[in-house]
């Protein structure tokens, strides 16, 4: 049996190929949530799905020191971080997820997203561990995945995916693949236990993450997914894809050549979601996906020139979602961004 959320992103997926099929516009589509059909007029188009959020923005490592001004472990400027969520909000950038790297990081997300979002409105976090950071569950691997039980089990209002979870060749100096196999697959199974997608992380590990998705199946059934910051080929996005639960989110990490953008080309609207990965990832002028960028930020070269009201160079913020959207619209297709909101928020059903 299928999870509420992900039968509800595939009524949706089929929501959109049908109108596309039909060429209907985007602002005609029919927006699908919880199992429940609604249409959208034009003038709701034109100001983003869900009124004033344009964009979700599903990975953010907002727990990072350079949000408080330190950079390489020194200070540099003051801490910053509420002036970086207005400047999101600015653009329309109202919903946030907080990416979980390993326990620690997880527990400081759930408390700063509780901290800055009393209300519960726009922060909200995964919860996992990543696959260079697997190390951790070696010593007492029972004890570790009843702690990541814990903190999802007491922050539900909270938590809306599990993960971030995967396998990454680039950096097995951290931690060594078979290491991270076992893990992964050991993760999978809190998704089902709790019934909330999966955040994943694929990189140069095509054929052992797709094996251990299809050897573990049993296990997630029902469960949708995205993997996040996709950085890989025609052929990985395809096997990927080969599977319905799953889509594909886009950074400026995923958009740094030509390639890359034949790449994004192939991927239907309606298995993209958008995110920035802030504070890494970041469109720059030498990518070949700045030439689709319109919008441009004011900001400083090194982050000792911080100053209020200025992004830092180098240092990637959630406002800069609307670049990500840009080069996504330009290259798929008009309002596409559009879908991909509708995407987030119906794989991710707590933020809408």
């Amino acid at each position: 049996d299928l999870h509420a959320p992900c039968a509800a992103i595939l009524r949706w997926r089929q929501l959109v190929r049908h109108a596309a099929s039909r060429s209907v516009r985007p602002g005609k589509f029919l927006c699908f949530q919880y199992g429940a059909a609604m249409s959208t007029n034009d003038e709701a188009a034109e100001g983003g799905l869900h009124g004033e959020t344009q964009f979700v923005d599903i990975a953010v490592n907002l727990t990072d020191l350079m949000f408080q001004g330190e950079y390489h472990g020194k200070s540099k400027h003051l801490p910053d971080m509420a002036a970086v969520i207005a400047r999101a909000a600015a653009v329309g950038c109202s919903k946030m997820l907080l990416t979980g790297g390993n326990l620690e990081s997880s527990r400081e997300a759930l408390s700063l997203a509780r901290a800055l979002d009393p209300a519960g409105r726009s922060l909200f976090c995964t919860v996992g561990v990543h696959p260079t950071r697997c190390d951790e569950f070696t010593d007492n691997p029972e004890k570790h995945m009843e702690t990541l039980r814990e903190l999802i089990r007491g922050n539900l209002d909270r938590v809306v995916a599990i993960g971030e979870m995967g396998l990454d060749y680039d950096r097995t100096e951290f931690c060594s693949a078979d290491v991270q196999q076992r893990f992964f697959a050991l993760q999978l199974d809190l998704a089902r236990e709790f019934q909330l997608p999966m955040f994943l992380h694929m990189r140069e590990a095509r054929a052992d993450f797709l094996r251990i998705l299809e050897e573990s199946r049993d296990v997630w059934k029902g469960c949708c997914g995205v993997v996040h910051s996709f950085t890989g080929t025609v052929e990985d996005a395809q096997a990927i894809l080969s599977h319905p639960e799953l889509s594909l989110g886009i950074n400026g990490c995923s958009l740094k050549t030509e390639d890359n953008l034949k790449v994004l080309a192939a991927i239907p609207p309606e298995r993209l979601l958008l995110e920035t990965d802030a504070p890494y990832c970041d469109i720059r002028p030498t990518h070949a996906s700045f030439a689709h960028v319109k919008t441009i930020f004011p900001s400083v070269k090194k982050p000792e020139k911080w100053s209020e009201g200025m992004q830092v160079k180098g240092r990637n913020e959630p406002c800069n979602i609307i670049q990500v959207a840009e080069v996504v619209d330009s290259v798929v297709g008009e309002r596409c961004s559009q879908i991909a909101l509708q995407n987030a928020l119906t794989l991710f059903p707590k933020l809408a």
